[in-house]
């Protein structure tokens, strides 16, 4: 599997950071959060899938471009950047080595933190 940091996503988290579309919430808050498989499924039938994958910090290359799975890594619920999502991502790509993508989390941790 080939899983790469999406620039776009990341740039997206930003610029949403940096116009105040932010919840920061708790760690365990992710759950109940993050958006269901209907809600998905909704805004990619709304928005395509290129919008979709702008709420994703990493892509799997090895993955169709119409496919869910490509798109790893959540951190919004398509309206804000969510401080839950942002600690998850940065556990999940640490946990299975995906260094890149840990890292970008982190920074964008760091970009809530200041917020507070």
């Amino acid at each position: 599997m080939a899983i790469k940091l999406s620039r776009t996503a990341y740039e997206h988290a930003q610029q949403l950071i940096e116009a105040g579309h932010l919840v920061l919430d708790n760690r365990g808050d992710w759950g109940g959060h993050q958006p269901t498989a209907a809600e998905e499924n909704e805004f990619i039938q709304e928005h395509g899938y290129r919008e979709y994958s702008h709420w994703h910090l990493a892509i799997n290359d090895e993955m169709a471009q119409d496919k869910k799975g490509r798109y790893e890594f959540p951190y919004g619920d398509f309206r804000d950047v969510h401080r839950c999502g942002l600690l998850a991502a940065e556990s999940r790509a640490g946990q299975y080595g995906h260094r890149e993508v840990e890292l970008a989390a982190a920074r964008l941790l760091g970009m809530l933190d200041a917020q507070r």
